[in-house]
């Protein structure tokens, strides 16, 4: 069963055993667990005429004794006391409170100790603690993002926050997956072992009898990694198209606002959904390089134009009755031909305009090929090129550094040197600040495939057969990572196991989880993998999901944070 079905089955269940009319009272961070795989006809169709938020529920004092009150909040402190001012003066005939989360003792009596009123129907925990965006893929949509690459003591009572939301959502997919998991962990991050060792001690410790499952025939893996194994893959264009679109213009619980785009006449300034759920064109083209993308949509523009024609010819009642029956799937398959169309056609100007295929084939050849002559002289150029925008220019020189950071210190001076002087809004540091966070001395993986004998041959071997798409040859290393848990190849030394709890033979589920974010181009070979039918189904999990804005985003925070801590110390 994939996340998606198990958070609408319980919303589901929430909604259909509650008759009547109701409000869905939501709060910042549940409105994204549910729009995400709930639409707003089908919540219509179970009767809610109205989604609230729960801190608009304490501005307003109108009465509304007809309608029943279906609240799905996270159990915070804050989300409790406002339904205890809620419940202490009632605007809705009844409340139906269920929380994404394990509540504690002391919150179930504060909501006792205030429904006075006694309209209070029932209490309940509906693990959706999550945004499941594709059925193998969810995020946490975490603000404070950057605080993993920060040291435990520039701000404790921070990192403990972030801990703590990372546990309730792991706990929650594990919850909603009815599982409990051996767990292992990336040896050289803290963070990562802090949330793996806080995550057993909830589910063998705390709440053992809670996750106390079935057994199945080989315990489920909950791996727990660090972004900065593989900083790479975020710094990197992309080239298929839901990874793209994030790049490009951004994707945000599924959806992308066009508004964003200022060249859009004022009708297409909307904001459009990108679901596998909902739009069969996008589901089967998620995946598909650019190339082919073009192609598909000059075929679904053709059908579209078939269909057009076909409902210009209407001679008789029966063809009248026809495409009025017809009418809104017409309508339908207008809007999402308008939608992909416009999407790719901003796509190729911002790919025209960045001269990103050229940015792009130099991107790749850091990642993917040696040769460090040749790739100081294409970075040298790219940085003068005029038509290269800041933020490509300060990925190619990171990307450089990663690859190089231990080769030619002096070219590698130039460079530095070079985009100061070219792109100066950047921080002075920046890329000397990621090879502290993510350099060669703090990865656990072979990166770049140079470490690992096994790793040196296949790259040879790719590199003779050649590759299909010099544009999208990088693999991330979660590929590795998911091709040796299938080998049952993972290293103990690099991956201990949390506590006496071992791994039985080879599971048969495991969840990635990566603290700092996960990335479209990893959710796409999470995918891939899936569908090779290996005998293992891979869930993929993080912080955030980046893109190379975000990414960069978070490790400017990181930096000035650090810089000001030191200054304090």
């Amino acid at each position: 069963m994939g996340l998606v079905t198990s958070v609408r089955d319980y919303i589901n269940r929430m909604l259909q055993d509650i008759s009547g009319m109701k409000v869905l009272i939501l709060d910042p961070e549940t409105v994204s667990n549910v729009s995400i795989v709930y639409s707003q006809s089908e919540l219509l169709q179970k009767e809610v005429f109205l989604v609230e938020m729960i801190d608009s529920i304490s501005a307003s004092n109108e009465s509304m004794s007809h309608l029943k009150a279906v609240y799905l909040v996270r159990p915070t402190s804050e989300n409790v006391q406002k339904l205890r001012y809620q419940l202490a003066n009632p605007r809705f005939g009844e409340y139906h409170l269920f929380f994404s989360n394990l509540l504690k003792d002391t919150q179930i009596h504060i909501l006792a100790d205030s429904d006075e009123h006694e309209v209070v129907q029932q209490v309940q925990e509906f693990y959706a603690d999550f945004v499941a965006g594709d059925p193998y893929h969810f995020t946490l949509n975490m603000a404070s993002n950057h605080l993993y690459m920060l040291p435990a003591v520039v701000d404790p009572s921070g990192l403990q926050r972030y801990s703590d939301r990372v546990v309730d959502g792991i706990a929650a997919v594990f919850l909603a997956l009815k599982r409990r998991p051996v767990i292992r962990y990336q040896r050289t991050s803290d963070t990562a072992k802090r949330i793996a060792q806080e995550t057993a001690k909830l589910m063998y410790q705390q709440e053992s009898g809670l996750f106390d499952f079935r057994r199945t025939e080989s315990s489920p893996l909950l791996l727990v990694i660090d972004r900065r194994d593989d900083p790479v893959t975020p710094l990197l264009n992309q080239w298929t198209y839901q990874a793209m679109v994030h790049e490009l213009i951004g994707l945000q619980d599924n959806k992308v606002d066009l508004r964003a785009i200022g060249s859009l006449p004022k009708d297409q300034q909307v904001e459009v959904v990108l679901s596998s759920e909902q739009d069969a064109f996008f589901k089967s083209n998620m995946y598909e390089n650019f190339g082919d993308i073009g192609m598909n949509i000059k075929r679904m523009v053709d059908d579209f134009q078939q269909v057009a024609k076909s409902n210009q010819n209407i001679q008789t009642v029966e063809d009248m009755a026809r495409f009025v029956d017809n009418y809104p799937e017409y309508k339908k398959m207008q809007g999402n031909v308008s939608k992909h169309v416009t999407l790719v056609t901003e796509m190729s100007k911002l790919v025209e305009a960045r001269k990103l295929m050229l940015v792009s084939q130099t991107e790749q050849d850091l990642a993917c090929n040696g040769g460090q002559g040749a790739a100081y002289e294409a970075v040298t150029d790219l940085l003068n090129n005029e038509s290269v925008s800041d933020i490509d220019r300060l990925r190619l020189v990171m990307l450089y550094a990663l690859r190089y950071e231990k080769e030619n210190p002096v070219q590698l001076m130039q460079l530095f040197n070079k985009l100061a002087s070219r792109s100066p809004k950047y921080k002075q540091g920046l890329v000397q600040f990621l090879l502290k966070q993510a350099g060669v001395e703090k990865r656990t993986g072979d990166l770049f495939g140079n470490r690992d004998l096994l790793n040196i041959a296949r790259n040879m071997a790719r590199g003779l057969k050649g590759v299909e798409n010099v544009y999208t040859q990088h693999q991330p290393l979660l590929f590795q990572t998911m091709e040796s848990i299938t080998r049952g190849r993972l290293r103990d030394v690099d991956y201990p196991f949390v506590g006496d709890h071992f791994q039985q033979g080879r599971p048969q589920e495991v969840v990635i989880f990566m603290v700092g974010g996960t990335t479209y181009e990893e959710s796409r070979c999470v995918a891939l993998q899936n569908s090779t039918n290996s005998g293992i189904r891979f869930i993929l999990g993080g912080t955030a999901v980046l893109n190379s804005k975000r990414f960069l985003m978070d490790l400017e925070e990181a930096q000035r944070i650090s810089r000001s801590g030191s200054h304090m110390v």
